[in-house]
């Protein structure tokens, strides 16, 4: 592989890696629903934050204000943004807005 061509995949990563959404999923152990939203993003390629709050109850109370009192896991944010639990994911991937949002700056 010449120079020129390592360099622009470099790029190309870098620029990927920097335009990537923030995604962060609050978890709890053995929650099938959390798993399925965690399957999801991995099949789409898109890395993402896993915060356990069964352990943490501090990031349980920080998921609840986040969440506006949704107390149940998961809870889903974009780019600081409340998406919901997996069935609000699953809706907006049925919908065809998922993507869109991933993509948006």
């Amino acid at each position: 592989m010449n120079h020129a061509l390592k360099r622009n995949n470099c790029e190309k990563a870098v620029k990927d890696y920097i335009t990537m959404p923030k995604v962060e999923i609050y978890t709890a152990m053995l929650c099938v629903y959390c798993n399925q939203a965690k399957a999801l993003f991995a099949k789409k390629q898109v890395a993402f934050e896993e915060i356990n709050v069964g352990f943490h109850p501090k990031k349980r109370a920080e998921m609840i204000q986040r969440a506006n009192g949704q107390r149940t896991v998961p809870q889903i944010f974009i780019n600081d943004c409340h998406i919901g639990g997996f069935d609000d994911l699953h809706a907006l991937k049925i919908a065809g807005k998922l993507d869109h949002i991933l993509e948006a700056e």
